[in-house]
């Protein structure tokens, strides 16, 4: 959520004459995140976030847009595109797609404990509940064929044994996705990117309550177990060293399952989905770092945190670990 595309307060006016929205009370830049321009808008009608896309094309921003008004209607707490005076979800601003949605309540949990946990599990497995008569189909772009498309441009700059670990992921997980097993896996729509900075909680009487689940622009139809293993990647762990938080693993795991319960085949490879998350964003933080874009605020990611995560996921494989 970088700023690549600036605005001026002249543009966003002029912009927002296809809306009925309100006069504009306050407009900034969003700093944290990499792939697109965000701000916060509070109107005269109430708070928002632009998007503004650096890499979605209009073609593909309809099943983003369409997924959250769905999962909006079956009560999961995402933001709500608005509607422009045309009724569609997004325009063009500065030649790119752009859309206005709900700002939701809350401020994310950096520190989250087994009871921010539970309500996350819960919440996922209703999302994937939820999105299973879901019309639109578009897969994870960023799934198994964007990492063998990145691959090239990424080992030339990782040292021997950075590069052995990559190729021998690579190589594990393209096995992985070719076998019947996974196959056979449940799908359907998944956030693919629900970090602890993409849900907040917002004060209860008793304890913080779940005020949603947001940023869906890598969403896409995947296995849910992968949606799981990516949440767990990061709601889960030490975050110095990568390595699971067995009290926070078994409750995000246990709450989910009260949903919907893993199939036989989704426990056997829970293992090869959690080494699968961490890849993905191993190869998004490599490519990032290495092959920059600018932006007038970018904020990269450190890639080492992936490859601890990795490392240590590849180590509870082992035979001497089971």
């Amino acid at each position: 959520m970088a700023v690549f595309t600036p605005v001026t307060n002249a543009e966003l006016g002029d912009w927002l004459q296809d809306y009925d929205l309100g006069d504009v009370v306050d407009f900034r830049g969003i700093q944290s995140g990499i792939e697109n321009s965000n701000f916060f808008l509070t109107t005269t009608h109430g708070e928002f976030v632009l998007t503004i896309f650096e890499n979605l094309t209009a073609e593909q921003l309809p099943f983003y847009l369409d997924l959250m008004r769905h999962l909006a209607s079956h009560r999961v707490p995402v933001p709500d595109p608005m509607p422009r005076r045309d009724g569609s979800l997004f325009g063009l601003l500065h030649g790119k797609p752009a859309s206005i949605v709900t700002k939701l309540e809350g401020s994310p949990e950096l520190q989250p404990t087994p009871a921010h946990c539970v309500e996350v599990g819960q919440m996922l497995a209703r999302l994937h509940l939820a999105g299973r008569d879901f019309p639109r189909h578009q897969p994870n772009l960023r799934s198994l064929p964007w990492w063998q498309e990145k691959a090239p441009s990424i080992v030339e700059f990782l040292a021997r044994e950075q590069r052995e670990l990559f190729e021998s992921e690579l190589a594990h997980q393209t096995a992985f996705f070719g076998s019947a097993d996974y196959a056979a896996l449940p799908e359907g729509p998944c956030h693919c990117d629900l970090f602890r900075d993409n849900v907040l909680f917002a004060p209860g009487r008793e304890h913080a309550r779940l005020g949603g689940f947001f940023d869906f622009y890598f969403a896409g139809v995947d296995k849910w177990l992968f949606d799981v293993a990516v949440t767990v990647n990061d709601w889960c762990i030490d975050l110095s060293t990568g390595v699971l938080d067995a009290a926070r693993v078994d409750a995000m795991l246990r709450a989910y399952q009260t949903v919907r319960p893993f199939t036989s085949a989704e426990e056997r490879h829970w293992n090869d989905m959690l080494r699968a998350g961490a890849m993905r964003f191993w190869v998004s933080r490599l490519y990032d770092f290495h092959r920059p874009r600018e932006a007038q605020m970018l904020k990269a990611h450190d890639p080492g945190h992936f490859e601890r995560i990795l490392r240590e996921r590849v180590k509870a494989a082992s035979p001497v670990n089971r």
